[in-house]
């Protein structure tokens, strides 16, 4: 089959194409800190973000955060955030490994006996772009 240069032209915008994912973060529970939020398409690495496919960001706490991932190839992707209140770069934990922090994941997945799986937090991005509201949760 032959492609026409218009056709081949928009086949090849469509591999390359990027999106843009804009995180709102609202609840939370003071400004004080930074939000840290890493995005990742790896079921195997989340809700950690600890390989070389995530992307993290971090941003002043305030009344509400706006995040925004920019250059995201398509695929399958989930968020996860840390309010992390005394900014020590690491999620803090009180009796039973209960987070200290406040947490939250794409989709406002649930959480039950610890973080969702990948597969609960989980959005298509296709192209253009895609928003995502999260909301903080607080265990203490």
């Amino acid at each position: 089959m032959v492609m026409s240069p218009a056709s081949a032209a928009l086949a090849e915008a469509t591999k390359t194409a990027t999106s843009t994912i804009t995180v709102t973060v609202t609840g939370l529970r003071s400004d004080k800190g930074v939000i840290r939020a890493c995005l990742t398409s790896s079921a195997d690495k989340f809700p950690k973000c600890n390989d070389a496919h995530s992307v993290t960001l971090v941003e002043p706490a305030a009344a509400t955060v706006t995040m925004t991932f920019t250059n995201v190839a398509p695929g399958r992707y989930a968020i996860a955030l840390l309010h992390d209140e005394n900014n020590n770069n690491k999620a803090d934990r009180a009796l039973l490994m209960m987070p200290k922090e406040g947490f939250g994941f794409s989709r406002d997945a649930k959480v039950r006996f610890g973080p969702p799986k990948f597969k609960a937090a989980a959005f298509d991005v296709t192209s253009g772009a895609v928003h995502q509201t999260i909301k903080m949760r607080y265990m203490f």
